[in-house]
């Protein structure tokens, strides 16, 4: 884990509200393991003392790109950003995914909207290619399609409004690919809280090992404050533990989606 200052390459618009960052980061780039993520701080928006997570999307050489949404004062102020501009970054943060063993089992990933960038680079470091699951409300929703099919994998869409691929949620099409067949298969996803509690009980009925990226509020994201803290099941019962450094990604298993009493 570095603190760096990293300097802006290219800060371009993907879609409509999603834009894709680009940054020199020599120190930082060549660490990433699929799955981690980089908190940046945004220079030009003075008010804001705390940093943004973002997942880590893509990795070449000394440089990685991250995928954005404009959502709030703080992503508005990072998409109008320059080249040449700097940020200060910390990272690469956070347990990330299990790469698939060569003949081990094969990859089915799941993404709901820009969790797609927390799964790219799990798909190019694997080596058996699968099959992506994207889900998103609209066709602009739809994120880095070219990209996972370039890779050699095999792209299901869906949208809410039917606008492009199947009309209807993401793990519709999840659970069809799982009636054919299970065995040799683990599902890797990363999106929306209840897409991803929806992934973990598709799982739990078939019978699949599962890994999930939670996306959860954070502050510090080295594990100091505690703001992050999701419920997690432990030989003994159970027990806090913190989405920025025990996770982002966690075993499916373990994750309970509501407080015991």
């Amino acid at each position: 884990m570095f603190e760096d200052t990293v300097t802006i390459l290219a800060n371009e618009r993907e879609t409509d509200a999603y834009f894709r960052l680009v940054v020199s980061a020599p120190r930082i780039a060549p660490r990433v393991q699929p799955g981690q993520f980089a908190h940046v701080r945004i220079p030009p928006l003075r008010e804001a003392l705390l940093r943004r997570p973002f997942s880590i999307f893509q990795v070449a050489g000394d440089t990685f790109s991250l995928l954005y949404k404009t959502v709030g004062k703080g992503t508005e102020a990072l998409a109008r950003m320059r080249p040449g501009e700097t940020l200060s970054a910390i990272g690469p943060l956070g347990q990330g995914f299990t790469v698939p063993a060569p003949g081990g089992e094969t990859p089915l990933l799941v993404a709901g909207g820009y969790g797609m960038a927390a799964l790219y680079l799990l798909a190019q470091r694997s080596p058996q290619r699968g099959v992506v699951f994207v889900g998103g409300r609209r066709r602009v929703d739809i994120l880095c399609e070219r990209e996972f099919a370039e890779l050699g994998w095999e792209v299901r869409v869906t949208t809410e409004d039917g606008s492009h691929g199947e009309r209807g949620l993401v793990t519709q099409p999840l659970v069809t690919e799982l009636r054919r067949g299970t065995t040799g298969r683990k599902l890797f996803a990363c999106g929306p809280t209840p897409m991803l509690r929806a992934v973990a009980r598709i799982a739990e009925e078939f019978g699949v090992p599962a890994e999930i990226s939670l996306d959860q509020p954070m502050c510090c994201g080295v594990g100091v404050c505690l703001t992050c803290v999701v419920p997690i099941r432990t030989a003994t019962g159970w027990e806090y533990q913190r989405t920025c450094t025990e996770g982002p990604v966690f075993d499916a298993r373990v994750v309970l989606w509501e407080v015991p009493e």
